[in-house]
């Protein structure tokens, strides 16, 4: 069944557009679409320019509509998403002042880890909830995003590489 799913994408979209779409997945981000390009045999330079490419592209619409989804959420019947609004709302109020000391290097290094949870999705949402300004917070996410990108293909191009290269 995976297989039939890879091959779907792959005669679809084609390697390309495939890391294109994986990096603008939340969670996965560039930290997943990376090693994809490396795994498809994609050209280091191309896989980084369309991971980061990919990943800048929900950025904008995050930094324009979270809060206004947010607010959405906290006016919502569903009690769930009350909560969560609410748990969203009191985590930034209570960690603002920390955040606004070091917004735009905060931000960039936030996104910048390539771990779960810390990047472009989430440090937009952190910068839009300080209400951080458009353009400072758009690059912001782009040095961030590009500070993965280059651990991501290093990881992947050089050190997945090389262990693979040692069971050949």
């Amino acid at each position: 069944m995976t297989e039939a799913i890879q091959e779907f994408f792959l005669e679809t979209v084609g390697r390309e557009w495939c890391v294109f779409f994986c990096s603008m997945i939340p969670i996965i981000e560039l930290r997943g679409a990376v090693p994809m390009g490396w795994a498809m045999g994609l050209p280091w330079w191309q896989t980084f320019l369309i991971s980061v490419l990919g990943n800048m592209v929900p950025v904008p619409f995050i930094l324009l509509f979270i809060n206004k989804f947010i607010k959405f959420l906290a006016n919502s019947k569903v009690k769930f998403f009350n909560k969560l609004a609410n748990w969203l709302l009191g985590k930034v109020e209570k960690n603002r002042g920390k955040i606004e000391k070091y917004a735009f290097w905060g931000v960039a290094l936030f996104v910048a880890i390539p771990l779960p949870a810390t990047g472009a999705w989430t440090g937009s949402l952190v910068a839009a909830a300080i209400d951080m300004k458009f353009w400072k917070a758009f690059f912001s996410a782009l040095v961030g995003v590009a500070i993965a990108g280059v651990i991501m293909t290093l990881i992947s191009y050089g050190g997945i590489a090389a262990i693979a290269g040692l069971f050949k």
